[in-house]
């Protein structure tokens, strides 16, 4: 009798698992060999970990002085928030990267990598002080390296990110131009632009913006 009800327990939990709802993200400490993964193909010291600064324009740098000490500081790196971010899920981010040039003209991101960087305090706060403020910034956590994930685009520009979790990311690339753009010799451009996924919803999202 004894046995029974054993084997009857096990029949209700393997029916259970098999049965049960699936999680749409997945946290960070699962791994899926058969999807992208946050830094997935790429090894960390192919990443400027100062958060792109070195892809800054002239125009852009209103702290010019070498240094990390006349550099922004950057606030406390936010452990929590990042444990909380989903690894996996089943959106996908799709468009376009390029500029415009002084007449319009799309000057494409051929074969230029892009990147999510998840959306918290720590990657708003180098948005919107470096990326929109033009502050250089002290050099990034390296921890953050583990929760990017990258992708190319192809020689006409258009990227693709697969299996990306809900939430709001930030969409970072450069695109080289010169003369076309008004600079004497070539320079990498470049943008950011927050976006959102949901779900297994494709986003359509080019990233762009005009020459100085």
């Amino acid at each position: 009798m004894l046995n029974r009800v054993v084997l009857f327990g096990l029949f209700l939990l393997v029916s259970s698992i098999f049965t049960g709802c699936v999680p749409r993200d997945v946290p960070l400490n699962y791994e899926n060999k058969n999807q992208q993964s946050w830094g997935d193909m790429t090894n960390i010291n192919d990443v400027n970990m100062s958060d792109f600064d070195e892809n800054l324009t002239e125009s852009e740098m209103m702290m010019t002085e070498d240094g990390e000490e006349n550099k922004m500081e950057r606030i406390a790196f936010p452990t929590s928030e990042y444990n909380h971010l989903a690894r996996i899920g089943k959106g996908t981010i799709k468009g376009q990267i390029y500029i415009l040039d002084l007449y319009g003209n799309k000057v494409l991101g051929a074969n230029t990598r892009l990147y999510l960087n998840p959306y918290t305090s720590y990657s708003k706060q180098w948005y919107e002080e470096s990326y929109l403020g033009g502050y250089k910034m002290q050099k990034a956590d390296a921890r953050l390296f583990n929760y990017l994930k990258f992708t190319a685009a192809n020689a006409e520009g258009n990227f693709s990110f697969y299996g990306v979790p809900s939430g709001k990311y930030y969409l970072i690339g450069t695109v080289k131009c010169g003369e076309q753009c008004g600079y004497s010799s070539e320079k990498s451009i470049r943008i950011a632009t927050a976006v959102s996924v949901y779900g297994s919803k494709v986003v359509v999202k080019d990233l762009t913006r005009g020459s100085e």
